[in-house]
Parts: structure tokens; C-alpha cells; sequence
């Protein structure tokens, strides 16, 4: 059994860039033991001061357009520029078994041997937008170790991609050509919240494929209202087994970022990102208040069934559990 690491050894270690206590403050971070959270928190609140310092990238995209083998040849590119990056790969969850596969490191072997680079996967459990729970968090630790470049890869175009969005100073998203019907087969939403996108899979006899899509993402974007930071994102195509087009896409987020450094909207965001880290929080934390309370796990499943057999609306069900936890509630802040 591991020895447990005090406060001061987890902060020590992560400066020091030792790997192995950053992996361990990861699962600390992870942990749902109300023990664990509050160490994690110390921890977080010591490193605070060495963060901030990385570019935050998020990389989403249709499934099948290669997103493993994307980061990794993109990843290796990055390295080879003399910089440290950290890649948070997101492993979707089963509702069913809570199991995930936590298979990144497999499939991106290369840049995980590589001395510069360092992969974590983390199952995304019941959040939306296929990122981990904890990936913030996550972030910060990494920046704090001296990663220069941190990449939050998702589990592919979801419900809920803002929440990608709202964690990364940069968003990129891969498509594919010749699937057919490219513009029809793609949310608006997405297109709008993309820094930048990219046609992968540029190789071969898909090159002029390639290309084409990129006229048709070109036109297409520029149909849409001007973003509120001035950007106008670029279409690139590019092809991870031939290495080609990834030095461009590389200067698309170096000039991405010196320009909204520039313009303020670097600070902006970020300061806006960590009010929406608070507030998500306040609903974790009061949605998890809400099934730890006795009286809710004492009644949910009997009005479970009553709604099941149409014999209680739902919206009286809800009220039925909320009012009972809420006058709890209010029971305790008065003896207090």
C-alpha cells in the first residue's frame, strides 16, 4: 500500500516535475472521498501560483476523423519545438458498467514515450460533453509540473461541447472529406465556437477531396457572423500519417494567441471561464448534496415507481424530494 503524501509532499513534488506524485495528485483530485477532497484542494491552492502559464487547447471532432492519431503526430510536432505538452485524453464511460476503456496511451504509444510529452486519460463519467469531471483541475496541476501546452481531447461531437469551449484558450475541431454532405453533417453551434478547423486524412487519393471540403467550410464560415474576438478562423487541411500540415495549424494558434493577448480577450476569457468554473461547481455540488440526503435515498425509488406506473406526475415527484431536502435544510441553519 502507498504511503499516503502529505500536502507539502504532493506541492513539492508536482514543481519538482516528478511524474509519478503528479499522476497521484490526478487520482486525488479524481476521488470522491470527502477526506480526499479536501487534501486535493490544499494541494490545488498551493500550486495555484505556477499556473496559468500554458496554452490550452481542446480538439474535438466527428468520429472516425482521428483524433488519437492526430494528437499524437501533432503532439510530436510540438515537442520537437523544444516545448512540454500534457495530453488529457477523455475515455467516454459506460452508463451502464461505469467502465471505460483508458485506452489513449495504446493507441498513441509513440508520443507517450516521448521524454517531453505526458498522457493522461480519464473516464468521463456522467459529464457532459465528453470531458472528465475533474479536468480543470487536471489542467492546473499540469501547468504547475511545466507543461507548456496542455491538449483536452474529447470523445468526439456531443450534446455539450461549450463545456470544452469554456475551459480552453483555443478549439479546434477536425472533419473529414468525401463523407458526404460535409455542412449537413455538422451543428452550426460547433462551427461557431471553432478557432479553427481542420480536414484531416490529406493524403493520397483524398487529397483533392480534401481540399474541396475546405472551399466548401471556407464559404460556408464566412456566412457567419463576425466572432466577438475579431478572429476569423482559419480552414487547414492536414494529414497525421504524412505529417503535412502540421506546422500550419501550429502557427495558426501561435498567432491566435499573440493576438488575443494583444487585444485583451486572452485575460477576459480566462476570467471568464473561472466565474463558470464556480458556478458549475455550486451545481455539482449541491446536485450531489441532494442524493446524499437520507430522506431522498429513503423515498426516491417509491416515487420512482409511482411515476413509472403514472400515478404521480414527474414535476410533483421532483417537488415532492426538493421540498423535503429544502425544509431539512432550513431545519439545520436554524438550530445551528
Amino acid at each position: 500500500m502507498q504511503k499516503r503524501l502529505t500536502v507539502e509532499e504532493y506541492i513539492k513534488g508536482i514543481l519538482l516535475q516528478d511524474r509519478i506524485i503528479l499522476s497521484r495528485a490526478i487520482t486525488l483530485i479524481e476521488s470522491q472521498l470527502a477526506n480526499d477532497r479536501k487534501l486535493a484542494e490544499k494541494v490545488l491552492e498551493g500550486v495555484l501560483p505556477n499556473t496559468g502559464n500554458a496554452i490550452r487547447i481542446g480538439i474535438t471532432g466527428v468520429p472516425g476523423v482521428g483524433k488519437s492519431t492526430f494528437i499524437e503526430s501533432f503532439g510530436k510536432f510540438i515537442t520537437s519545438q523544444n516545448k512540454k505538452i500534457a495530453v488529457l485524453a477523455i475515455d467516454p464511460t459506460s452508463q451502464r458498467t461505469k467502465g471505460s476503456i483508458m485506452g489513449d496511451k495504446t493507441r498513441m504509444e509513440e508520443l507517450a514515450h516521448d521524454s517531453k510529452a505526458y498522457i493522461r486519460p480519464s473516464p468521463s463519467g456522467n459529464t457532459l460533453g465528453g470531458v472528465a469531471n475533474k479536468t480543470r483541475e487536471t489542467m492546473l496541476l499540469c501547468e504547475a509540473a511545466g507543461f507548456e501546452i496542455i491538449i483536452v481531447e474529447t470523445v468526439g461531437v456531443g450534446q455539450s461541447e461549450t463545456v470544452v469551449k469554456g475551459m480552453v484558450d483555443f478549439f479546434l475541431l477536425l472533419m473529414l472529406s468525401g463523407a458526404g454532405d460535409e455542412l449537413q453533417g455538422i451543428k452550426r453551434g460547433i462551427m461557431e465556437m471553432a478557432d479553427a478547423v481542420a480536414i484531416t486524412k490529406a493524403d493520397g487519393d483524398n487529397n483533392q477531396k480534401a481540399n474541396n471540403a475546405r472551399m466548401e467550410y471556407v464559404h460556408a464560415l464566412h456566412l457567419y457572423p463576425p466572432t466577438q474576438n475579431n478572429w476569423y478562423p482559419p480552414v487547414l487541411t492536414c494529414s497525421a500519417l504524412e505529417k503535412t500540415g502540421l506546422s500550419e495549424i501550429w502557427h495558426v494558434i501561435m498567432n491566435f494567441s499573440i493576438q488575443m493577448q494583444e487585444n485583451g480577450y486572452w485575460k477576459k476569457n480566462r476570467q471568464e471561464q473561472n466565474l463558470a468554473w464556480m458556478y458549475d461547481y455550486i451545481r455539482h455540488f449541491l446536485e450531489s448534496q441532494f442524493f446524499e440526503d437520507q430522506h431522498v435515498k429513503d423515498n426516491i425509488k417509491l416515487i420512482e415507481r409511482n411515476i413509472l406506473n403514472e400515478q404521480m406526475l414527474p414535476i410533483k415527484g421532483a417537488m415532492a424530494l426538493l421540498e423535503k431536502h429544502i425544509q431539512k435544510n432550513v431545519s439545520s441553519s436554524i438550530d445551528i
